[in-house]
This record gives structure tokens, C-alpha cells and sequence, in this order.
């Protein structure tokens, strides 16, 4: 059996699905139970079954943390939950450390430049430094996230955090802004880009024969946001490179010969979140998989 455990503990892009705001096809849909509803994209990891680090902690923590009982604390204000680590500045992957600030000891893991967007807002001072612990994690340098499981940094294609952007906005950065994860446990290994730009040469040879990949799915095509009428940009413009058309992920993945692809990060947009869909049937024949929340996976 695998050492490596993941669970999706949320598999939407921000907002979630439904959204709040949105009366799209899927949100409808989602609000009236015919398609599953998701909560916003963050992953639970182990080697041991026992101790568990979290990477990207969602708005919807709370809610994810509640349901799933490997999670649940095993004594009195004590939790398995050990570490967490965030892959970007994105308000859906930073807001739910909010939730964790009650005292309890774990280690938080980030670039230095991420690290400085926390501590550029004084509300993430919530949580006790003395307690949790701001780890500055280099990129390319393996170490030990939980007893036998190691984690490397790398970085890939995207931008900064919308609350950050001025100007012209450069969304291929390549440095420590956004940042992909390689997981491994004994034999076991598995990538995780929750958001990505682009699936450059580097990248593309990074990823080629893993085992394991869970990658960005936001966007089913470039223009889906601006076709729907819920926005005005490109996928490309957020720091998402499409599921489909040129130059998406789709195409891209196909000669990599990765043998468990899954799609994590889905915009409520994306017409992949309804199973009955004729994107979701091309997304499973093309060989991937897609996250729905709960899910566990063995790497």
C-alpha cells in the first residue's frame, strides 16, 4: 500500500461552488443538489496516518476540518494536524489560517516572499508566533514537513495575489510567489500545483513520468469567465493556464506519461464540476481525474 495520503479537503477555485454572489448554470445547480457542491481548494497529506500537514489553508477550513475525521483532534486541544503549507498569497489559500488560531501548536511553511505578504498584514499576527512557528522554506530544498514525509518547493509560472497587483501585471513570474510542491513518502510521490500559468519546458520535464500530479484545473477554456458573463479577464490574465484549447492542459499533459492526473482548483465556472457534462466525459477519456471534495488518493 502507498506511504502517502491525501485528501481533498476542497476542490474549488475562490468563491467556492456555489458562489455566493453567482446565479451561473453550476451554482444553480449546485444550490438545488444536482451536482455536488465544493468548498475552496486546500489538501490534507501524510506518511503515517497520525500526523498531518495541511497545504493551503482555504476560507472553508473549518467546515473541511469538521467533516473529515482523520482530522479531528485525538485529546483535549490536541490535534494531528502538525504543519501548514501555502503555495501562494491567493486569499483562498491563506484566509482559513484565521481559523487555526486558537492556541494550538503547528508549523507554518512558506517562501520568504510569502511569508512577507503575511507579515505585511498584521490580522495573520492572530496567530501566536510562539506557538506557530514561521518556517521560510527555500526553493529546491528538500526537507522533512512530518515524520517520513519530505516536500521540495519549486518554482512555477503565475503572478501576484490580486490584492497585490498595480499596473501592468506580469502573470509568468517564476520565483516565490507561486510555488508548486513535490511530496514524497518512502516510494511514494506526488506533485501538487494548485495554480499555474503555464506548463513551461522546465516544468513540462519536472513533471514527466510522475506518479502522481495534482494540478490546476480552474478554467475548462481561455475565455470562459469574460463567455459567461462573470468577468473580464482570461484565464491566462488570473495565472491559470486552461483545461482545454491550445496550449492547454489537456494537449500539454498528454506526452508526459503521468500516471494519476487529477484536476483540483475548479472556478465554479467550469462546466467539468457538473459529472453529467460533456467537458467532464473529455476530461476522465483524456485520463484525468477530478477532484471532488473528501476525496482520498493514494500516491
Amino acid at each position: 500500500m502507498s506511504d502517502l495520503r491525501i485528501i481533498i479537503l476542497g476542490s474549488a477555485a475562490g468563491g467556492g461552488l456555489p458562489q455566493w454572489n453567482c446565479a451561473c448554470v453550476n451554482c444553480d445547480k449546485a444550490r438545488r443538489g444536482e451536482i455536488p457542491s465544493r468548498t475552496q481548494s486546500s489538501i490534507a497529506l501524510s506518511a503515517d496516518g497520525q500526523h498531518w500537514v495541511i497545504a493551503n489553508a482555504s476560507p472553508d477550513l473549518r467546515e473541511q476540518l469538521a467533516r473529515t475525521p482523520a482530522l479531528w483532534p485525538t485529546e483535549l486541544r490536541k490535534s494531528p494536524i502538525k504543519g501548514v503549507l501555502v503555495t501562494n498569497g491567493d486569499i483562498d489559500h491563506i484566509a482559513g489560517l484565521l481559523t487555526l488560531r486558537e492556541k494550538t501548536p503547528f508549523d507554518l511553511y512558506a517562501t520568504a516572499e510569502i511569508h512577507g505578504v503575511l507579515a505585511d498584514n498584521r490580522i495573520f499576527d492572530a496567530l501566536d508566533r510562539s506557538l506557530v512557528p514561521r518556517r521560510t522554506v527555500a526553493l529546491g530544498a528538500a526537507f522533512e514537513i512530518l515524520p517520513g514525509l519530505m516536500a521540495e518547493l519549486f518554482a512555477v509560472p503565475g503572478k501576484v495575489p490580486l490584492y497585490l497587483e498595480s499596473g501592468e501585471v506580469d502573470t509568468a513570474l517564476e520565483g516565490e510567489q507561486t510555488v508548486g510542491v513535490a511530496f514524497s513518502a518512502g516510494a511514494s510521490r506526488a506533485l501538487y500545483i494548485p495554480g499555474c500559468a503555464a506548463l513551461t519546458p522546465a516544468l513540462a520535464e519536472r513533471l514527466e513520468g510522475a506518479g502522481t500530479v495534482l494540478f490546476d484545473g480552474t478554467l475548462w477554456h481561455d475565455n470562459e469567465m469574460i463567455e459567461a458573463g462573470l468577468g473580464t479577464k482570461t484565464g491566462r490574465r488570473m495565472g491559470h493556464m486552461p483545461m482545454s484549447g491550445e496550449g492547454g492542459s489537456l494537449d500539454a499533459f498528454a506526452p508526459l506519461g503521468i500516471a494519476q492526473k487529477v484536476y483540483v482548483h475548479m472556478n465554479n465556472s467550469n462546466p467539468v464540476v457538473d459529472p453529467s457534462s460533456a467537458e467532464r466525459q473529455a476530461v476522465l477519456t483524456a485520463g484525468w481525474t477530478v477532484a471532488e471534495d473528501g476525496m482520498e488518493i493514494r500516491a
